[in-house]
């Protein structure tokens, strides 16, 4: 049976912790080909970065003075680094977290100019209101960085009747991007940026369950989180095709597989640091960072990026119909909110 919970709740709970064990190890297969993602589209640039590069290196030089990015999930792991580096290299930074303490908490805990808000992500009316806190800032958003998420929960949790990954990493963030959509497009030069996950790959043989969003048909943890990831890129892919007459850009990436909160339900045996396959948080948050900032990549949107290059998603990523489909699906569900 599944249970209708907030991810608050989920969070701060051990549940199920015992059985993190049971769940196979993450193996992800690194993405070395590069190929335009949005034809009709110039090829994006390659970098020199690679799996080692840290956030502060592929930010170094540069002055975002004057420039605005919102992160979310700002309070540990990722997000945090991400704020930190952001906001070391002169952008405002709007650190969102699940409740102002954690915000007001992790801004507090970097140096230059930060703004806390709060943002959860299954709190949809809270989105709302959040979106309207930052409309009356007044400023534009340079960088929208997507960040935040929850990953393999061990049961079926819901919110709104939505399994509860794709509730939260997928829904919740089309929303914030909706509601701040005029202040991206606003910026000089606007970047949506979506923390997906090499993690797609484990999405369910359709890529995305239209039928089964909720989980109530069959749940499996992997595959949730999968379909969650594969939402992302699909969401950051359509996105780009609708921003294709302004000057904002959408794209997706993998971050690396990082020990951080995100994988409390794996074993702990898998995130061995000798291995060099698994990254530090530093270079983790590298490629949203290069992302966000490069300006290699003035201009260039749709793509999903690994180890700060352009990379081959899946197949279902790369499918413009469902990326279609996906936004439809996805504004009648938020459609009070929007």
């Amino acid at each position: 049976m599944s249970k209708t919970i907030s991810r608050r709740s989920v969070l701060q709970s051990g549940i199920a912790a015992t059985l993190a064990s049971a769940l196979p190890p993450i193996a992800f297969a690194d993405d070395l080909d590069y190929i335009p993602a949005v034809p009709g589209r110039p090829n994006s640039p390659t970098s020199d970065f690679v799996k080692t590069s840290t956030a502060e290196e592929v930010t170094a030089g540069m002055d975002l003075s004057g420039m605005t990015a919102l992160v979310t999930g700002c309070n540990s792991g990722l997000g945090l680094e991400t704020m930190r580096v952001l906001a070391l290299r002169g952008a405002h930074v709007i650190g969102a977290a699940r409740t102002l303490t954690k915000a007001e908490n992790a801004c507090a805990s970097v140096d230059g100019k930060t703004t806390p808000l709060v943002v959860e992500l299954t709190d949809w009316p809270g989105i709302v209101d959040a979106g309207n806190q930052v409309a009356e800032m007044g400023v534009p958003i340079d960088m929208l960085i997507l960040n935040a998420g929850i990953m393999a929960l061990p049961d079926l949790h819901q919110a709104h009747g939505i399994e509860l990954q794709f509730a939260v990493n997928h829904l919740g963030h089309f929303l914030l991007e909706n509601r701040l959509h005029d202040q991206v497009v606003a910026a000089k030069a606007g970047r949506v940026v979506v923390v997906s996950s090499g993690a797609h790959r484990w999405a369910p043989a359709e890529g995305i369950q239209f039928d089964n969003l909720s989980g109530d048909k069959g749940y499996d943890p992997r595959q949730a989180y999968g379909q969650s990831k594969v939402a992302n890129g699909l969401f950051s892919r359509e996105l780009a095709r609708r921003l294709a007459d302004t000057s904002a850009t959408s794209n997706s990436l993998h971050p690396g597989v990082i020990p951080t909160n995100l994988s409390r339900y794996q074993p702990d045996r898998e995130y061995d640091m000798s291995n060099p396959r698994f990254k530090t948080i530093p270079q983790g948050a590298a490629t949203q960072c290069y992302v966000a900032t490069s300006p290699i990549l003035d201009g260039v949107t749709g793509y999903y990026f690994d180890n700060c290059n352009p990379a081959v998603p899946s197949e279902h990523m790369q499918d413009d119909q469902i990326a279609a489909k996906l936004w439809e699906v996805s504004a009648e569900l938020v459609a009070d909110y929007l």
